[in-house]
């Protein structure tokens, strides 16, 4: 992850300039904080909220302010905007939110909730994601793994549904959490659809399913 800044017109953007205006910005997070309270955020959201001191409704939405406050109670250099920056700029569109503007340094409107985008342990109802499903999708996971999966599928495990990557690059990054050279799964998204099964689109570039049967897998040769 690299540093957040913020663009007084165009709001919070990673890298050097707004890619929007070229403005140089203001620094808002770095990359090491930035890091560690996305992984909180996501934590809370996902897998902990009752420790973090957050309610949940149904769809896993909870108030944003609850959120900053549970950030505050965490690191004593986490604020709202920091929070928010966070919740903007993530690369894989890890969080929703409903409300928040341009730089995200005011108050708090009325209607301005926040959720993960998917990856729950926790009992929650995402329900229809929006956007069109690509025809192949990606999973990357560990080598250990690869003989099992081709003989029985993807299965959630410990979450609630199998999460798949739009791309193979995504891919390829979430199985690097596993292990350093990572196996690909091509994941063939159309004929799961053609067949009856649900895919959703979670963020910019997840998608869940509930399993993926083996006929519809086959490992992706390293470039």
């Amino acid at each position: 992850m690299t540093t957040v800044r913020s663009c007084e017109d165009h709001g919070f953007f990673e890298g050097d300039a707004c890619p929007v205006c070229e403005r140089e910005g203001r620094a808002v997070l770095g990359a090491a904080r930035r890091r560690r309270l996305s992984k909180y955020l996501s934590g809370a959201l996902r897998h902990f909220p009752d420790d973090a001191g957050l309610a949940l409704d149904d769809a896993g939405w909870t108030p944003f302010g609850d959120l900053v406050a549970a950030a505050e109670r965490q690191y004593d250099w986490a604020d709202r905007e920091r929070v928010a920056a966070v919740v903007a700029t993530d690369p894989n569109g890890r969080f929703e939110r409903t409300g928040g503007g341009v730089g995200d340094g005011g108050a708090e409107s009325g209607d301005d909730r926040v959720r993960a985008a998917y990856g729950h342990s926790v009992a929650v109802d995402l329900q229809s994601g929006d956007g069109p499903v690509p025809d192949t999708l990606y999973h990357g996971t560990a080598p250990r793994t690869r003989d099992a999966i081709l003989a029985e599928g993807l299965k959630p495990m410990s979450r609630q549904l199998v999460h798949l990557s739009g791309g193979v690059d995504e891919a390829r990054r979430v199985g690097e959490r596993h292990a350093d050279e990572p196996v690909v799964f091509a994941v063939d998204a159309a004929a799961m659809l053609a067949d009856g099964h649900e895919i959703t689109r979670r963020g910019r570039a997840t998608y869940t399913t509930e399993r993926v049967p083996p006929e519809y897998l086959t490992v992706r040769e390293s470039d």
